[in-house]
């Protein structure tokens, strides 16, 4: 749940109304196949369906059986087979190979195809190649949006990601940004919208393209008032720190967090016994205080358990291995402090084989810190990188440079060949895409005050939004939502925004329709409104999207940022994500 905010912080709207949207709107599919049928769900698709209709809502619209789809042979009889699947082309080549055996065997059956969220014409096209077009009908559930809690918003599009800066596929720019226009016309219109990244920029033409063509109704007043799009291409070192940081606060206050849970918990037990004590001899007054003082005793001692047991499990984790060495590196990778002692500890963890995962999360993070590796240094960890773990991952380190999570530093021969190729072919474009992607890390870092210098800091008593890394780090992409709404625009920021590749921008008015107060204005134009924090509830709302994930550390840093400025932020972001999903993603062979 989200954290308590200031008193005089708006409500949040009501977000509700987008699962009561999509719950009709997949009843309404339903109901066009009439009768009894089965229904088979893609898996990653079973835990947001049930958030939005469970299975006893299923059984009343005629679902008579659900399966997993699991591309194998199905053992369903029905008559009527509904199939609710993302649009992927290894499961459309299963449903064409479902409807050739049902032929083969003279079985005739109706098949229905519910794309979620959105079905492209290459689904259409290959059911059209495996002879299964004519059999089966098609239609679409525009489930977009999911509220996974009051302030969180998900697409539930893990494969974004990789999708869109890893292959370059751009088909699911449209899907965000038709997501942001049903945003838009039931909380809208909204004030602002800041973004920066090429695929936000992107993202934004595509929502204001839809609201330029099809004709939008809004409810009432705006309820939503700033909007921020953030690329993830232009934050890569966030999520390379995200996976620690629920261990590294846990690394200093486990042991007083769980002496406290347990001694609220033996209070409870000692006042248990207090209160049947006085059960005995206080008459049946007594007995009804006890009785209305059950249900909230239960849900407590519920809740202390369940936090014990999370508490345990990380203290596991944290005595799996050397966890304070994996800190201080990490912390000193940050401050740029003693790297040759970082990159010794990075091998050693590399020819131990801790961790696949970790092991590339430490070569990300140093790369990241140091705007790339020296190539000495590059050549020595890739090769006992893939001595250790398998050559297999030949084409991991592929996908990593491509995203510029590790990559070599650029030399003087390096920039000189470059030179050279613009002299020769007179393209810029080209002679430069030949380079990787920089990271500017300690240029950003210094600009926007990442690493806090505190020594000390009191987790109880936060300062700022690094408490989420107990004061060693600000997410940049926070710090960026924090720096924007202070200035009301991106001026004064011109140089962050050239460390982080520009294409940043921002619009006032974006929603009126007109090209004049709807033009994409780049550049470092601010606001006109009343400052941080004050002005109508509206502009106290923030709405901030994330393209590509985010971890719940950006979403704890926000919340901070909300409880300290007065503001009301909510998070909509392609998938809630860390650095071992990311990296997971990368790598060819499951570990």
């Amino acid at each position: 749940m989200a954290a308590a905010l200031r008193r005089d912080a708006p409500p949040l709207p009501d977000f509700s109304l987008l699962k009561r949207l999509a719950r009709d709107q997949l009843i309404f599919l339903l109901e066009q196949l009439p009768g009894k049928k089965d229904l088979f769900i893609d898996s990653d698709l079973m835990s947001p369906l049930d958030r939005i209709a469970n299975v006893s809502t299923l059984k009343q619209h005629e679902v008579d059986k659900l399966y997993k789809v699991e591309h194998k042979p199905v053992t369903s009889t029905a008559d009527q087979l509904c199939f609710l699947i993302r649009p992927r082309i290894q499961t459309l080549v299963w449903i064409c190979d479902l409807v050739k055996s049902d032929k083969a065997v003279g079985r005739v059956r109706r098949y229905k195809i519910i794309f979620t969220p959105q079905k492209f014409f290459s689904c259409e096209a290959v059911l059209e190649e495996h002879g299964a077009f004519g059999d089966v009908s098609c239609d679409q559930w525009d489930f977009h949006l999911l509220p996974v809690d009051d302030d969180i918003i998900s697409l539930e599009l893990p494969e974004f990601f990789t999708d869109t800066f890893l292959a370059g596929d751009q088909r699911w720019v449209r899907t965000v940004g038709s997501a942001l226009h049903l945003l838009h016309s039931l909380f809208g219109p909204f004030s602002k919208v800041y973004g920066i990244g090429r695929i936000a920029k992107m993202v934004y033409e595509s929502f204001r393209t839809q609201l330029q063509t099809e004709e939008t109704r809004t409810r009432g007043d705006a309820q939503i008032g700033n909007v921020f799009i953030i690329d993830r291409g232009t934050t890569g070192a966030d999520r390379s720190r995200q996976e620690q940081a629920g261990a590294d606060r846990s690394s200093k206050e486990h042991r007083r967090n769980r002496q406290e849970d347990r001694n609220k918990k033996e209070d409870m037990d000692a006042s248990g016994q207090g209160r049947r004590q006085k059960r005995g001899s206080g008459g049946s007054s007594c007995v009804k205080t006890f009785v209305s003082r059950v249900g909230n005793c239960v849900q407590e001692h519920r809740l202390l358990s369940l936090h014990i047991g999370a508490s345990e499990a990380m203290m596991k984790r944290k005595t799996k291995q050397d966890f304070q060495e994996l800190l201080r590196t990490e912390h000193s990778l940050l401050e740029g402090f003693e790297i040759r002692e970082c990159i010794n500890f990075i091998e050693e963890h590399i020819n131990r084989q801790v961790s696949v995962l970790e092991s590339l999360r430490l070569l990300c993070l140093l790369s990241l810190t140091e705007n790339g590796l020296l190539p000495k240094d590059l050549r020595s960890l890739k090769t006992q990188y893939l001595q250790s773990y398998g050559f297999e991952h030949l084409v991991t380190f592929s996908s990593l440079r491509t995203l510029g999570l590790v990559q070599e530093q650029q030399t003087p021969e390096t920039l000189s060949a470059v030179e050279t190729r613009v002299r020769l072919t007179g393209r810029l474009t080209e002679a430069f895409s030949s380079l990787a992607k920089k990271s500017n890390f300690r240029a950003l870092s210094r600009k926007l005050n990442l690493v806090p210098k505190s020594e000390d800091y009191d987790l109880r008593v936060p300062k700022d939004m690094s408490y989420v890394f107990s004061g060693a780090y600000v997410p940049l992409s926070c710090r960026l939502i924090e720096q924007v709404l202070d200035r009301e625009g991106w001026s004064g920021l011109e140089e962050v925004t050239r460390l982080l590749n520009g294409h940043e921008f921002n619009v006032t008015g974006s929603t009126s329709g007109s090209e004049s107060s709807s033009g994409l204005t780049s550049g470092s134009g601010s606001g006109s409104g009343s400052g941080p924090g004050s002005g109508p509830d509206s502009q106290r709302r923030v709405l901030v999207v994330f393209l590509g994930g985010c971890t719940f550390s950006e979403i704890a840093a926000l919340r901070f940022l909300a409880r300290e400025k007065g503001y009301r932020i909510t998070t909509v972001t392609t998938a809630i994500t860390n650095s071992s999903r990311l990296l997971e993603s990368l790598i060819q062979n499951k570990v």
